[in-house]
């Protein structure tokens, strides 16, 4: 547990002498980023992840997309965390541009014809990509709404608490916004999908969620350490 002491301040960003901190800013922001575009890019492969060394007795089956997605939650509770409500949420706003980009730039990609002797034939690319606007318009309705709710709660349970026990807001905000995430982008993507009865829904939502939900605890240890990180950098500006 952290005590309030122990816990940072947000960084004031016009503050000079805590300038150095904004790279680190940018890093952060950057792998979140980075892990919403290429999670939406893979996410209609999918794959078995087997935890039987944790006692899972049948294999999670899961987007590949699920992989890389959970970083985003560390980097906006990190945001969070360090430089406060707004500026994570700017953050959000931001993937959310990113995403919007990052389907522009693929549907131009398919615009044009492959050469005769391309790596990537147009059926290779269609069978890739052509299914990546649902994904990410999906992807998109869910995001929005559990990163947003992910912020809120972080700083609900950071007021309930009085910014002590600094794992609690980390994992109670993540865990329950996961959940929202889960349920919303399966039912985007295969609600009314005849191929995709309740039964299936219901447990590609649990294997999504428990599978974030282990993945939020896990990262525990990396939340502390980023907090941790970013106060020693304060310590010594450059």
């Amino acid at each position: 547990m952290v005590s309030a002491a122990a816990t940072p301040a947000a960084v004031d960003l016009d503050d000079p002498e805590q300038r150095p901190v904004d790279f680190v800013f940018l890093l952060f922001a950057a792998v979140f980023l980075a892990s919403l575009v290429v999670c939406n890019v893979i996410a209609n492969k999918f794959l078995t992840v087997d935890l039987g060394w944790l006692g899972f007795a049948t294999p999670f089956v899961l987007s590949a997309g699920a992989l890389p997605y959970p970083l985003t939650f560390l980097a906006t509770d990190l945001l969070s965390e360090l430089y406060g409500h707004r500026r994570a949420n700017q953050v959000v706003w931001a993937g959310f541009a990113a995403s919007l980009f990052t389907l522009f730039a693929l549907w131009l990609g398919g615009q044009f014809e492959a050469i005769d002797d391309s790596p990537v034939s147009d059926s290779t690319y269609a069978a890739a990509f052509s299914n990546t606007w649902r994904v990410i318009v999906a992807s998109m309705t869910a995001y929005l709404v559990a990163q947003f709710v992910d912020v809120q709660l972080f700083h609900f349970w950071r007021r309930l608490t009085n910014g002590r026990h600094l794992w609690l807001r980390n994992n109670a905000s993540t865990i329950l916004s996961q959940l929202l995430d889960s349920m919303l982008v399966v039912l985007v993507l295969f609600w009314g999908n005849p191929e995709w009865p309740t039964e299936r829904i219901v447990a590609t939502i649990l294997d999504l969620w428990m599978f974030k939900a282990l993945v939020a605890l896990a990262d525990t240890p990396f939340f502390y350490a980023g907090v941790i990180w970013l106060k020693n950098i304060r310590l010594r500006p450059l």
